[in-house]
């Protein structure tokens, strides 16, 4: 075997690893839309607990922004880093006829 496909297999299983350790980590909000910055990719929410917040939007939920109206309910869908905190929505799902 040559050094470079041991070198690039190794760089693969790597790569692999690491996207399913940032897969696991995930949590779902519920919220209202407060609004919405396509330009910006961020989202900003009235969380069920009422306080608001503004995160990035990444990933395939970034199509899903131009769709989305202050007001509509949603469940999203939030990366989170090694120690539990949020850092961006990738994906957004509305909740259409509820209110939160």
């Amino acid at each position: 075997m040559s050094k470079n496909w041991i070198t690039s297999f190794i760089a693969l299983v790597s790569l692999f690893a690491t996207a399913g350790a940032l897969a696991d980590k995930t949590h779902m909000v519920k919220g209202t839309v407060v609004s919405v910055d396509a330009n910006a990719h961020t989202l900003t929410l009235k969380g069920m607990d009422g306080k608001t917040s503004t995160a990035p939007v990444e990933g395939p939920a970034m199509s899903s922004l131009g769709n989305l109206k202050a007001g509509d309910a949603v469940t999203v869908t939030c990366r989170d880093n090694d120690k539990g905190e949020h850092q961006a929505v990738t994906a957004i799902a509305v909740d259409k006829g509820t209110k939160y």
